[in-house]
């Protein structure tokens, strides 16, 4: 009997279904793995932006992790949406017990721009969260939240590359999608260096992007790549997605987590 290689998402849920957990199951059901969640908070969320948020207790938290991976096992978890630090340094010590690889979403701030971070909690992202992470993805406004370090143009990138590296991950996925141009991004763990280029799509409806990426490369490295081949395959999936976008609602639309089955 086949069993799918199984991937853990903790993260935060989304009510309208573009982005956090619902973004990270569909992603992973799409790409041939089973889906397993923690869930870290309740937002009431739709496409105009976040009404409001809610963390769940840092002992729901730790009984959800332990029930899955003690149970069912994980080959490989991703991370979203951790907002205080108490979540943060709670999830930091039940990924360091894991030998599966961790993807990191450093999660700062939500598409329509509301605060997903508290600032209190930046310090234990950077000390506690990023050393267990194999790959860790920040966009370029997380890169700044985390580091300092701004990013105005591609060569910018490599300094901020080296910025997110100090703090431990094996891996950072430095995602230059808010520059101008074509849509690229920068791979390397200090010594190996990766560009991915794709074409920006004239599509506004993205909510999801990062999410959605970042479960991409947790459902790949469960499949068994390397950490180039997984954010290869997870950056053709995503520019897929993000071709695909549709309106919901009456702001931002969600990527097409289905768009390879059809």
């Amino acid at each position: 009997m086949y069993t799918p290689p199984r991937v853990l998402t903790v993260a935060g849920s989304d009510s309208g279904g573009g982005a956090g957990i619902q973004a990270d199951l569909k992603t992973m059901l799409a790409l041939g793995t089973h889906g397993m969640s923690v869930l870290t908070a309740v937002t009431a969320q739709n496409s105009l932006g976040v009404q409001g948020a809610w963390d769940l207790p840092a002992e729901a938290v730790r009984a959800q992790f332990r029930s899955v991976v003690d149970d069912i096992g994980v080959q490989a978890v991703k991370t979203g949406m951790l907002s205080s630090p108490e979540l943060v340094e709670t999830v930091a010590a039940l990924l360091g017990e894991v030998s599966a690889p961790v993807v990191v979403d450093p999660v700062g701030v939500s598409k329509h721009g509301d605060a997903l971070l508290a600032a209190t909690a930046l310090e234990a992202v950077r000390t506690k969260l990023l050393p267990t992470a194999t790959v860790a993805t920040p966009n370029l406004d997380e890169v700044a939240q985390l580091t300092g370090v701004e990013v105005r143009e591609e060569a910018d990138m490599r300094r901020a590359a080296a910025a997110v590296l100090e703090f431990g991950p094996g891996w950072a996925l430095i995602k230059g999608g808010h520059l101008s141009g074509d849509a690229v991004d920068l791979l390397t763990d200090g010594e190996q260096e990766h560009w991915l280029r794709a074409p920006r799509h004239d599509n506004r409806h993205t909510h999801g992007t990062g999410c959605t990426l970042a479960s991409a490369i947790a459902a790949r490295l469960a499949h068994g790549d390397t950490v180039p081949e997984a954010v290869a395959a997870a950056k053709e999936y995503v520019t897929g997605a993000i071709a695909a976008g549709f309106r919901l609602g009456e702001g931002i639309g969600p990527v097409d987590h289905g768009w390879q089955l059809r």
